[in-house]
């Protein structure tokens, strides 16, 4: 067993203390044998995904309830198995047997209660747009100077943000959680498992106004945040945003960022691995978090960015992919090509691959419009524009376009298309499919070299 699987999760706690932690009922507890762990090394809510030593839980969703998959679980090797009490009490095979009404309370529970217990630092950053990057950046200038762990790719809902918080082993010194919103009472749920000591929201923007209806929605939801936040805790927050002035509270210690803000300028001595202005002020963001925590970074940041947002992948050719297809909206899909008109080559075209950016409510044919016309603004030679909405954004586009119905036309025709010294960006929202183009892009230059 590796030295990171022994290291993870509650380890040390018995059933009992997990129990109680998680507000649920111990049914049975694990056998006091030599060999079987105190405390389990993991938790999972996939039991396809469980390995020895694993506590699973079982969530009731929709159309699985996976309290129906604990025998699965135990005879996998798991240590224990948190579901429904009906699945508890008929459950078979060796392991601690936990049962609560509901699964994903005491899972919220559990994470919230070694929160507590690990003692750690805990930033949580929300936005309408750049929150992985800006959180992909603190952790990078966090981890200079302390053990840090951050939330992994999408782990950001009420069941992934208590995931990446059971993840974090002991002696974790800085919990970097990333959170996401749908809709009102989302963030609030997530502040209320996370309790941050510092409360970063990037950007407030025009994301899910289907669901939320006005910007003023979106900047309350939001803000829910900062109503979380505890007394003298740090709120930091952009410059000159007006929607976040009626959130303020008195009794936070808040830090503005960006041009006219507490936090306006990098440190010289940073060197951060992009020049784009977009990622310099998410820079900001987690500048000014990091100063929050205690720390001011220096030299060379090594960043790992998340898949699917912004990575540019070097082919052969060359060719240079910017894979930003993890989602888009208004203010994602300017910044994405800004970044490709700041990064672009000194020979060959910028190719910009656009897919529809949905949820965008009733405005979303003037919003497509205008990122056609933006996307002529910032340069790019030819415009590839992937769904019905994105279609939109031709006639705003003077020079070379071409509109593909799927993502599977678009890679067919992008693979016409792209030469040697091309730089090409593929974004759009994620139920558009665009990584198949990149992944197509990437398996043919592959199969030319």
């Amino acid at each position: 067993m590796s030295r990171s699987r022994k290291r993870r999760c509650v380890r040390g706690w018995s059933p009992e203390i997990i129990a109680e932690a998680a507000g649920v009922r111990l049914v049975r507890p694990v056998p006091r044998l030599a060999d079987v762990p105190p405390g389990p090394l993991r938790v999972t809510i996939d039991s396809r995904d469980v390995q020895p030593g694993d506590l699973f839980v079982g969530l009731t969703g929709r159309k699985v309830d996976g309290g129906r998959y604990a025998d699965a679980a135990l005879a996998a090797g798991a240590w224990g198995v948190l579901v429904a009490p009906e699945h508890a009490l008929g459950a078979s095979g060796t392991g601690v047997l936990l049962a609560a009404d509901d699964p994903l309370a005491g899972l919220q529970a559990l994470a919230r209660s070694w929160r507590r217990a690990l003692g750690a630092h805990v930033i949580a950053i929300t936005g309408s747009t750049g929150k992985t990057s800006t959180k992909d950046l603190l952790a990078a200038m966090l981890a200079q100077h302390r053990r840090v762990v951050a939330s992994r790719e999408n782990l950001n809902t009420e069941i992934g943000l208590p995931l990446s918080i059971l993840a974090a082993p002991a002696g974790t010194e800085a919990l970097v959680l990333e959170m996401a919103m749908r809709g009102t009472g989302q963030i609030a749920e997530l502040a209320a498992i996370a309790e941050p000591d510092i409360g970063v929201i990037v950007n407030v923007g025009p994301v899910h106004l289907e669901l939320l209806g006005s910007l003023e929605a979106i900047a309350a939801a939001k803000a829910e945040l900062l109503v979380d936040l505890r007394p003298g805790a740090t709120a930091v927050l952009p410059a000159d945003e007006p929607l976040l002035d009626a959130h303020l509270r008195d009794d936070l210690h808040t830090v503005t960022f960006g041009p006219g803000g507490d936090v306006a300028k990098l440190p010289d001595d940073l060197e951060l691995p992009f020049s784009s202005r977009h990622m310099r002020l998410n820079a900001l963001a987690a500048l000014a978090a990091a100063r929050a925590a205690g720390i001011e970074p220096g030299g060379r940041l090594e960043v790992e960015l998340s898949s699917l947002r912004g990575q540019r992948i070097e082919l052969a050719g060359p060719v240079v992919v910017i894979d930003d297809c993890y989602n888009a909206n208004p203010m994602s899909m300017r910044a994405a090509l800004d970044d490709l008109a700041a990064s672009g080559p000194p020979s060959g075209r910028r190719i910009a691959v656009l897919g529809d950016m949905l949820e965008l409510g009733p405005d979303e044919a003037r919003f497509h419009t205008e990122i056609g016309a933006y996307a002529a603004e910032c340069g790019v030679d030819v415009l590839v524009t992937v769904g019905p909405l994105a279609a939109l954004m031709g006639p705003e586009f003077p020079r070379e376009r071409h509109d593909a119905a799927d993502a599977a036309a678009a890679t067919h025709r992008l693979l016409e298309l792209v030469a040697p010294g091309d730089t090409v960006l593929v974004k759009g929202s994620r139920g558009v499919g665009l990584e198949v183009v990149a992944q197509g892009l990437q398996a043919a230059r592959a199969g030319n070299e």
